[in-house]
């Protein structure tokens, strides 16, 4: 099966801390509300080769939403991906970030297909949550520095993941 690689946008692709000259500073509108995002025209590019090398399946985990597909993929040279829905919201008393629940029943949802999730919230406490979900494979989780973004360390880390895994089918 095709692995996913799950890509959130703030603190993962638009970085929460200064932004390095190579990346881009954009404004846009959603839904009447002003956003400042900083973008790595170079995230896209990345991305795209990872998946291509991998075998695997790009796809939006983010509160962006549809509006990722409109605002942050065009920017960065990214087609339009599925997006992976965050709502409505439902607070856990287990600790697993909001958003988990709704990658857990995404990707079950596509009959067991390994994953890769980069997000700058991701913790303990949500691979508890996805190793003790029905309906999952194997997984990976990509901590971010949301300071920083991600970087070439994160992406090396879920190639050799995928790879050493055997998830990997390559071009």
């Amino acid at each position: 099966m095709k692995p996913l690689l799950l890509v959130d946008v703030d603190g993962v692709l638009n970085p929460m801390g200064r932004p390095t000259p190579d990346f881009r500073r954009y404004e846009c509108s959603i839904d009447g509300t002003a956003y400042t995002v900083h973008l790595n025209p170079r995230h896209g590019t990345r991305l795209l080769e990872l998946a291509v090398e991998t075998g695997s399946e790009l796809v939006w985990a983010t509160t962006w939403e549809e509006h990722a597909n409109e605002w942050i993929a065009p920017r960065l040279g990214l087609p339009a991906l599925p997006v992976v829905r965050m709502g409505p919201f439902e607070p856990s008393g287990r600790g697993e970030m909001f958003k988990t629940p709704y990658v857990a029943a995404y990707v079950a949802a596509l009959g067991r297909r390994p994953f890769v999730w980069f997000d700058d919230q991701v913790w303990l406490e949500d691979e508890e949550y996805l190793r003790g979900h029905q309906g999952l494979d194997d997984f990976l989780l990509v901590h971010v520095d949301p300071r920083r973004g991600l970087t070439s360390e994160h992406l090396a880390r879920a190639r050799e993941w995928l790879t050493l895994s055997g998830f990997s089918r390559g071009p």
